[in-house]
């Protein structure tokens, strides 16, 4: 019988995130017209709405909790966890100020939404050598106008029964040859919400986002780094429990 309501609520699920998807979409491509990071952070405002309320329609309220850890001013390397596909509308939208995230290039072919998708992210193709360097310079440029980047260490969803996989080197060098501290960034829930193992399948979940103090890059390896903020987010993921 759960499964059977979980794929009812899949169908809704996505009915709903296409429905508000198309009332938010214009306003938010009009930030194309607007420069950076000012036409950013309006995009950014506009997707935290649009996800607040979708995220209540379909029975997933999120709680946010350590915002305080940014400081006025300053662009961090947010690095967060990555358990399901439901991590991807929570990420960016609720990242205090302007931000962009990298993400994959093949997603820029649907319609619409490409668009759309394009506007909040640095692109990659991973199959391109040339690609990844260019998509790295480009993380350097939004983090020198003063926004946020959005990175999964993990690269993909973690389909082990470990709290996290092991980090790539990104977002850590990245933070050493920059010198933007990175803010740990912890999502609860969300592998309850849409499985990683079971299709089409959605149950209402309240979910959590836990933003940890910064860690600076400050006289430390790229190795050294990754270790402490992995130990920092494995540490803070197994220990806490949400009421």
């Amino acid at each position: 019988m759960r499964n059977i309501l979980a794929r009812i609520w899949a169908f809704w699920g996505l009915l709903s995130f296409v429905a508000t998807f198309l009332v938010f979409v214009w306003p938010s491509l009009a930030c194309y017209l607007i420069p950076e990071p000012r036409g950013q952070k309006i995009f950014i405002d506009l997707s935290r709405v649009w996800m607040s309320i979708w995220l209540r329609l379909v029975g997933c309220p999120l709680t946010v909790k350590g915002r305080e850890h940014f400081k006025k001013g300053e662009a961090y390397i947010v690095t967060y966890n990555h358990n399901s596909f439901m991590d991807v509308p929570l990420s960016c939208p609720f990242i205090p100020g302007a931000n962009k995230t990298i993400a994959k290039k093949s997603f820029t072919r649907i319609p619409l939404f490409g668009w759309y998708y394009s506007k909040g992210a640095v692109l990659v193709d991973r199959k391109s050598d040339a690609s990844r360097r260019k998509s790295y310079e480009e993380m350097k440029s939004v983090l020198a106008r003063g926004m946020h980047m959005s990175i999964y260490p993990e690269g993909t969803r973690n389909r082990t029964d470990q709290p996290l996989k092991a980090f790539y080197d990104g977002a850590f060098k990245l933070a050493c040859e920059t010198g933007h501290a990175i803010i740990p960034g912890v999502i609860f829930h969300t592998r309850k919400v849409l499985p990683t193992h079971k299709a089409f399948y959605f149950w209402p979940r309240k979910l959590e986002m836990h933003f940890l103090p910064p860690v600076s890059p400050a006289g430390k390896t790229v190795e050294e780094l990754k270790s402490e903020v992995f130990e920092i987010m494995k540490t803070h993921y197994t220990s806490y429990s949400p009421e």
